[in-house]
């Protein structure tokens, strides 16, 4: 028998130990995701300014700061539960860069949405939009660009790469011999909708769709694969597989509910054409916070 390791050998009594589905873990991610992350900005809208001046952080900073710290402890708790003994150390460094990038997200995120109390159009880029570009001196437009890039590229890489990273490591030890272990208990089919519909807002929001499409492919190339050795997926493999199909046909039906809309096609031009929500807010939907 090898020797247990805390870093990534893979002990030969538990290769073939399954679990049983995880209610807990995925309910708390599944509920904590959708309130501290699609909850923060909505947060930040529709609570008296008084509260929380724009000076100030707002209601959606203080989800966000939440998030940082109750999404990294989840996610180390659903690697526990792995019943194969996976990669620590790729774990731990995928954790500590998740929180350096949502903390720099953070801090850019907050700006850009408090800009649109200001009458900031998240539609139109950054020179583009009219309280920015008429900014002097012209060197101020440059530093709200760098701060788009930390809020847009640099924050969404480091937090979402790990965070799928982690995902997918996790679901390499799904596996079981026993086909009996890879139905779905009812509860984990009513927290399918919920969470594919947040990833939905992960992708579109995030604009990672390159990322999601390549972890996806990467999940299904290993479904197949492992079934060549007579192995299939256990329930908490199954409801991650089934969360992120369900994804790929929402983002599907966005992208053709939207496709004909020639302002969002200037905002996002090329080959993927995937529109972010907020920017189809303030879009569509501005007038209505501006009647507020």
């Amino acid at each position: 028998p090898s020797v247990p390791s805390r870093h990534g050998a893979v002990k030969a009594e538990d290769t073939f130990k399954t679990s049983p589905f995880h209610l807990d873990l995925w309910f708390y991610f599944t509920l904590q995701n959708w309130v501290l992350d699609f909850g923060r900005p909505i947060a930040m809208i529709i609570l008296p300014l008084e509260w929380f001046p724009l000076n100030k952080p707002s209601a959606g900073d203080y989800f966000h700061m939440a998030y940082n710290v109750i999404t990294p402890f989840l996610l180390l708790k659903l690697i526990e539960r792995s019943p194969k003994t996976l990669p620590r150390s790729m774990v731990y460094v995928s954790i500590i860069t998740f929180v350096m990038g949502a903390s720099i997200h953070l801090v850019g995120d907050s700006v850009n949405h408090r800009l649109i109390f200001s009458g900031y159009q998240h539609h139109l880029s950054v020179r583009e939009n009219p309280i920015i570009r008429n900014l002097k001196p012209e060197t101020l437009i440059d530093s709200f660009e760098l701060l788009y890039y930390y809020d847009e590229y640099l924050g969404h890489s480091m937090w979402y790469i790990p965070f799928f990273l982690i995902l997918f490591i996790y679901f390499t030890g799904c596996f079981t011999p026993a086909a009996g272990q890879g139905r779905m208990p009812l509860a984990a089919l009513l927290l399918v909708g919920p969470s594919s519909l947040y990833y939905w807002y992960l992708v579109t929001e995030g604009q990672i769709f390159i990322l999601y499409i390549f972890t996806f492919f990467a999940m299904m190339a290993l479904v197949m694969h492992q079934r060549r050795k007579g192995l299939v997926l256990d329930s908490n493999g199954l409801f991650l597989f089934l969360s992120f199909i369900l994804t790929l046909l929402l983002i599907a039906a966005w992208v053709g509910w939207l496709w004909n809309d020639k302002t969002l096609r200037k905002k996002y031009p090329g080959v993927i054409y995937i529109p972010e929500p907020w920017a189809f807010y303030t879009l569509h939907m501005s007038n209505l916070h501006a009647a507020k």
